[in-house]
């Protein structure tokens, strides 16, 4: 990095206290980087290096079991690995993926996109991991579920495979 990114990420008041544009904005950005072209980005597979994450994770019995019941939906990592196991070769390298979209990592200039930072999960992998982390964020930094659908709406539905999304959380249940 050669330059402080301009701006503020997206939990600074003025964006957090218009949350509908904060939401359609951060569904459009993610967009727009996915349809980058990735043909020249060094990291090419990071779907078989987050499979493989979650599978030494839960071999490794290293799940934050605090979080169960409600953890991304499942009720026990035994069912999250289960799913995971069963749908994980769906998951494709298929866009350039920031790999940690969520709004602190999102920097805005009064109101005007100034850059991503913590881009080092980065690289071509599949936007439903973009799309979970971003739907999560939105809910974790507002305290509300009101904007997920939305964002998925504001994104693209025609993008968005809701089985991939449930896969995707599978996965995180184990970091």
């Amino acid at each position: 990095m050669t330059r402080a990114v301009a701006g503020e990420d997206c939990t600074h008041e003025m964006y957090t206290g218009e949350p509908k544009r904060l939401c359609d904005l951060l569904a459009e950005k993610l967009r727009e980087l996915h349809e980058i072209d990735f043909s020249d980005c060094p990291v090419k597979d990071r779907i078989s290096e987050y499979l493989a994450f979650a599978e030494a994770n839960y071999r490794a019995d290293t799940y934050n079991k605090e979080h169960f019941p409600d953890s991304f939906g499942y009720s026990s990592g035994e069912e999250a690995y289960r799913v995971l196991k069963e749908g994980g070769s769906l998951l494709k390298n298929e866009v350039l993926l920031h790999g940690d979209y969520c709004m602190p990592n999102v920097m805005l200039d009064n109101w005007r996109f100034s850059g991503f930072i913590d881009v080092d999960s980065g690289g071509v992998g599949d936007r439903h991991i973009d799309l979970f982390w971003g739907r999560w964020s939105l809910s974790f930094n507002l305290k509300t579920d009101k904007y997920c659908e939305r964002f998925l709406d504001a994104y693209g539905r025609d993008k968005v495979d809701e089985d991939k999304l449930k896969i995707v959380a599978a996965a995180e249940v184990f970091g």
